[in-house]
């Protein structure tokens, strides 16, 4: 036994050195703590410009996909079934690449080769999403002009599924290495804090952007050779938001790629212990999770039931405006189908409000935990994002008459007062968003220093705790929803639910901590 516990110690310690190194920038040979002359905060702030190419995509991938995938054939009910690939990839992707972009010796430093292969992924994964409709004409779908066909269309589905997984799986690439850079390049003068607050600003612009592009029915007006014979006003729309996407990202990228200035990592001060690929990293972190401290097992499961809460929200929120709200259909016809994509762009205006409101929250938070304390705050968050659940379904329910056919058949656009309500509700629920994307890591950072089990450990086991929920929800929330055909409500209803299990929990479970600890980051859109 005292052998087996020797070897799960050393295995933290291995996932310790991965993780801090990935963080802070190691010690050996890359960041400023090597004596080379700091960078200045401007080409700093620069040199992120990436992590905003890459959440301006992120935020049309959240708003505008799930509605779109059903134009093309992919029931209500499957949809959720196409989002199994973003806690697969932050399972998979993260570690192997945070692993072997800690071990890099390329020329060009160790981040910018994983930015750069992931950059060129993400702009091919969106050209095949946004012209997959054409793509699927060319396959063998339906001549029939896209005005008139309501059917499905498998060829389109299937290319827009690929697109949809490579961009996933690419996003994952690139932002952990992104982030890691920042570390490294603010370390000594700057610290690690300024590298972090600058990656997150990236990221609130690139949000904002995305949702105001994803939310323009002009993209069609603009640049008229959108529009195919494949793909209508919607589609165009997409297709244009997407386009600019890959400029954005392909501009971000190079300004990234030339200012940040990595130093070349010797093969000589890679960590010889930490041999055994990535296999070993993970069978690492599974070993190590014995050494965790009894607290941390609590702030995972906290974690755990938070996310199980907030993933229907991610998954459906655009389309619950266009069905719900609008009474509009993917594939409707006599005007449904428009007055759903026009549902779905006043969706992403609500997107756009709440990034307003989590940014504006986010300067608060550490003066909150430190008045009330984070599990206090955390608990409050839950309790929040309860009643916005709960008005949504209310909402839904009000504005599809109790989702009686007979009473709905005639209903098209929506109530004044209900959209004003929808739209109020996305924006305020930015404020506990705010909490999810911050305070759980820093509790679980607090409780790592106070009680042990190491940082490096504690980011691994913590990325198990959100992506589990996420698998659990995308392989049930679409087939319960089609149980009990009521659209988007049974899935809100079901994290509203968890929501308020979870504020109990985090009052009951979670330690006293008041401090937002200097490991903490603000999660990723995965």
């Amino acid at each position: 036994m005292e052998d087996g516990r020797g070897d799960s110690k050393e295995a933290a310690r291995r996932i310790e050195w991965t993780t801090m190194n990935l963080e802070n920038g190691g010690e050996r040979g890359v960041g400023n703590g090597n004596g080379r002359k700091p960078m200045n905060i401007f080409r700093l702030f620069l040199a992120c410009m990436v992590s905003g190419g890459i959440q301006y995509g992120w935020a049309l991938q959240l708003s505008l996909l799930s509605p779109y995938s059903q134009t093309l054939g992919i029931s209500h009910s499957y949809v959720s079934l196409t989002w199994i690939c973003g806690p697969i990839a932050g399972f998979v992707v993260q570690p192997i690449v945070g692993y072997y972009s800690d071990r890099c010796t390329s020329t060009i430093g160790r981040r910018r080769p994983f930015i750069l292969a992931g950059c060129l992924i993400i702009c091919i994964s969106v050209m095949l999403i946004g012209f997959s409709a054409d793509i699927g004409r060319h396959l063998g779908d339906t001549k029939e002009h896209c005005s008139t066909f309501t059917g499905s269309r498998w060829a389109a589905a299937a290319v827009y599924i690929v697109g949809f997984w490579f961009l996933d799986f690419a996003n994952n690439t690139v932002q952990g290495p992104a982030r890691a850079m920042m570390a490294d390049l603010s370390a000594g003068q700057h610290g690690p804090n300024v590298g972090q607050a600058i990656f997150s600003l990236w990221m609130a612009l690139g949000s904002v952007l995305g949702y105001l592009s994803g939310a323009n029915a002009k993209w069609h007006e603009w640049f008229p050779w959108l529009k195919t014979a494949a793909c209508c006003d919607a589609c165009a729309n997409l297709k244009g938001a997407f386009l600019t996407a890959v400029v954005l990202i392909i501009i971000s990228m190079a300004v990234t790629m030339s200012l940040a200035a990595e130093e070349r990592l010797n093969k000589d001060d890679v960590d010889a212990s930490s041999g055994g690929g990535c296999c070993s990293a993970f069978a690492d972190l599974f070993k190590s999770l014995k050494n965790l401290p009894p607290s941390m097992f609590k702030v995972l499961a906290v974690t755990a039931v938070t996310w199980l809460s907030w993933f229907p929200f991610f998954q459906y929120n655009t389309d619950w405006m266009g069905r719900e709200i609008y009474h509009g259909l993917p594939q409707g016809t006599g005007g449904k189908a428009d007055t759903f994509n026009a549902g779905v762009r006043e969706g992403a205006v609500g997107l756009l409000f709440c990034s307003i409101a989590l940014g504006v929250t986010s300067f608060l938070i550490p003066k909150l935990c430190r008045k009330l304390t984070s599990r206090v705050v955390w608990a409050i968050s839950n309790l929040l994002v309860f009643v916005f659940l709960t008005v949504m379904v209310v909402v839904g329910m009000v504005s599809m008459k109790g989702y009686k056919a007979s009473l709905t058949a005639g209903l098209t656009g929506p109530d004044p007062t209900l959209k004003g309500i929808a739209l109020a509700v996305f924006a305020l629920i930015g404020i506990p968003q705010a909490v999810l994307f911050s305070v759980p890591w820093a509790v679980a950072s607090e409780v790592a220093a106070e009680e042990g089990g190491g940082q490096g450990l504690t980011i691994g086991v913590l990325n198990i705790a959100i992506v589990v929920p996420q698998l659990v929800i995308a392989l049930t929330a679409g087939p319960i929803d089609g149980a009990f055909n009521k659209g988007n409500t049974p899935a809100f209803g079901i994290g509203a639910a968890f929501a308020v299990i979870c504020a109990v929990l985090a009052l009951v479970l979670l330690p006293k901590t008041r401090g937002m600890s200097s490991a903490a980051v603000m999660a990723g859109g995965h």
